[in-house]
């Protein structure tokens, strides 16, 4: 009668090779997203207390006004412009615009009546707006700030902050989630010589549950 061969257990070289391999690499990889993420978890963990506390934070509420006279060739050009439109003013209109105001509104929508040209100018932290009377060519720019507080709430929120920032807040989402994600691998394959490794990480589940379930209504 021939023996039934008996597959050998993987030696337990190999598999603390495989274990070595992969702690490497989680650790890796646990770094570098922490790295990329530092800056922007700590900004938005303290603008998290910030929002939530909102009611309890004073504004510094801060407006200011700007006035000039558009120039009587740019005041002509714009009698060419369409009488009801959303389209951005003429590049030469933008330009002034910056010269004068400091402010950027080559490319923005427009609420453009008979009467005059209106520029909403929102930012973090703040609003504004710029308007043209198309009869007169009286510019007014008026600009309001309520701090620092509210700027980075607003940040943190993604209001008003342009494409680049919004990038920024996907990449870094992206970074949050590998380095919570290596995180809990590395706690994995620690966990048997750390005991208390499961019970935390249940209770850290266990509590939004229990207060979403119960306290929120």
């Amino acid at each position: 009668m021939t023996e039934t061969a008996v597959p050998s257990p993987k030696p337990k070289k190999a598999l603390n090779a495989t274990r070595s391999f992969w702690l490497k690499q989680l650790h890796q990889w646990h770094w570098i997203s922490a790295a990329v993420s530092l800056v922007g978890l700590l900004l938005f963990a303290v603008t998290g207390i910030t929002l939530n506390h909102a009611a309890q934070i004073p504004g510094q509420v801060e407006t200011v006004e700007a006035t000039a006279v558009l120039p009587a060739p740019l005041l002509e050009r714009l009698s060419t412009f369409p009488q009801e439109t959303t389209d951005p003013v003429p590049d030469a209109v933008a330009r002034w615009a910056s010269d004068q105001f400091k402010v950027q509104i080559a490319g923005r929508p427009t609420e453009t009546t008979p009467e005059e040209i209106y520029v909403a100018l929102a930012e973090p932290g703040g609003d504004g707006w710029l308007t043209i009377d198309r009869a007169t060519g009286d510019a007014l720019r008026e600009r309001t700030t309520r701090g620092w507080i509210a700027y980075l709430n607003d940040l943190h929120k993604g209001r008003n902050a342009g494409k680049v920032w919004f990038w920024f807040i996907d990449v870094f989402a992206v970074a949050c989630v590998i380095f919570a994600v290596t995180g809990f691998a590395l706690t994995w394959m620690h966990a048997k010589q750390r005991p208390s490794t499961w019970p935390l990480l249940g209770l850290g589940v266990l509590i939004p549950v229990i207060i979403a379930l119960i306290f929120i209504h």
